[in-house]
């Protein structure tokens, strides 16, 4: 599945600037694509305006050609699987019940589950390694373990496009680097996967391609050789960044540096805290 974004401009009311300002890209069938940037530069929002989530005040979406606005919610439902940023689970549900909602485009109205969908959702459970809380509580789960369910719902419904808003944030490294392995693993089987993510490393990894994002626009796109760059890097998050290519899987490995000098907002910070309080007032002063 193409998910296509031309120009694409998102406004919320109250604010001067744009949360998207002429944001344009494309993810090509069967690939891994990376959504990256610093807090508030338009990830999330970019996310929302390709699900129809958020309005967009100009530009263009399209999902196989076809203009996003042109989709019905149950096709979209069954061709796109999406796991947002956070989400608040409303009533009590199991662990296998909340993964089995993957299946719901699926189903007629009415309709019980059916062998395959019993399948799709065992499958999805193992893949993510949630199976043996399957009949947990959600609300007993760590953050961790939630979201690797909630990645497992997702999987269930066995769409042709997996679309994911930090869906490793809250997991472990084998947990992390396990749910990615899964992810591309998917892709090479003819997936479509956009992923917003903060880890710089982790999609240069394995992502085909990838979007760098700053207040709302385009910073850099390409493969992550072409958008990891220091110049890049340090200007977007202002702050010195060292970019070095790994010995094993010649990927670029992006590292933080620190400051050779704190700031000047800093010192004054430490000079204040250093300080002797200032005396008592003596007695009878005026």
């Amino acid at each position: 599945m193409r998910l296509e974004a031309e120009t694409l401009v998102v406004r919320y009311r109250g604010l001067v600037t744009p949360a998207l300002d002429g944001v344009s890209f494309e993810v090509l069938t069967g690939s891994f694509y990376a959504v990256l940037g610093p807090n508030g530069s338009g990830k999330s929002t970019l996310m929302k305006a390709l699900l129809g989530v958020t309005p967009t005040a100009g530009g263009r979406v399209a999902l196989d050609g076809r203009p996003a606005a042109e989709w019905g919610r149950r096709e979209l439902a069954r061709s796109i699987g999406a796991v947002p940023q956070s989400e608040q689970i409303a009533f009590p549900l199991r662990t296998r019940e909340l993964v089995a909602m993957g299946r719901y485009p699926h189903l007629g109205p009415l309709e019980g589950e059916r062998d395959e969908d019993r399948r799709a959702v065992a499958h999805a459970l193992e893949a993510c390694d949630v199976a043996d809380l399957a009949d947990r509580d959600v609300t007993t789960l760590s953050g961790g373990e939630l979201q690797r369910a909630r990645v497992a719902r997702a999987l269930a419904q066995e769409p042709r496009a997996l679309v994911l808003d930090e869906p490793t944030s809250s997991l472990d490294i084998r947990h992390e680097m396990a749910i990615l392995e899964l992810l591309r693993g998917a892709v090479d089987a003819g997936m479509t996967v956009l992923l917003i993510t903060h880890g710089l490393d982790v999609a240069a990894q394995f992502a085909d391609r990838m979007l760098l994002l700053s207040r709302g626009s385009v910073a850099a796109e390409g493969t992550p050789e072409e958008v990891l760059r220091e110049d890049i890097l340090a200007s977007v998050y202002d702050w010195p960044i060292s970019v070095r290519r790994d010995p094993e899987t010649g990927a670029p490995r992006v590292t933080p540096r620190r400051m050779t000098r704190p700031r000047r907002s800093a010192r004054s910070a430490l000079r204040e805290l250093s300080a002797p309080p200032p005396p008592p007032p003596r007695r009878g002063a005026s």
